[in-house]
């Protein structure tokens, strides 16, 4: 029994090397609901998880309304857009989609990872004075900032 578990902790060891579990978010334009949530689990669970995100068509910015509401809850997040496709020979511990296109665009991570899809309603499409579009920002934020956490804690063991 003690030769199987250091054979595991081992195995655990070269997997590649790092301490922590990866994990990318995925979405069509990576410019909001995806750089959230890295920006959420790597300012609030870093040590335990590296989070990067990377959309199926990316926009060409991060939407400013996505880097103002982290700044609100004290995240300083500045990322850029990135395409799946410079993650295609990543192997990372979960993908996560969170937006319905591109869960249909990726069905098929085609690298080593459990795939999980967790949906939130785009904050981009929202319409109406500045400070509702800022809302729908805030409250996509918010559940972001609750849902992945307690879904990363499922695969955190």
């Amino acid at each position: 029994m003690e030769n199987q578990s250091a054979m595991t902790d081992r195995s655990q060891e070269e997997r590649s090397g790092k301490d922590k579990k990866e994990v990318i978010f995925v979405c069509t334009g990576n410019s909001c609901r995806s750089q959230m949530a890295e920006a959420i689990v790597n300012a609030r669970m870093g040590s335990v998880w590296k989070a990067y995100s990377a959309g199926t068509q990316p926009a060409d910015y991060v939407h400013p309304l996505t880097i103002e509401v982290l700044k609100e809850i004290g995240i300083d997040h500045s990322g850029r857009t990135k395409t799946v496709d410079e993650f295609y020979d990543h192997d990372f511990d979960l993908v996560v989609t969170v937006c319905d296109s591109a869960a249909e665009k990726c069905p098929l991570w085609l690298g080593k990872g459990k795939r999980v899809h967790m949906g939130f309603p785009d904050p981009a499409k929202a319409t109406g004075e500045e400070e509702t579009i800022k809302q729908e920002f805030r409250q996509v934020r918010d559940d972001i900032a609750k849902k992945i956490p307690d879904l990363l804690r499922i695969y955190s063991s």
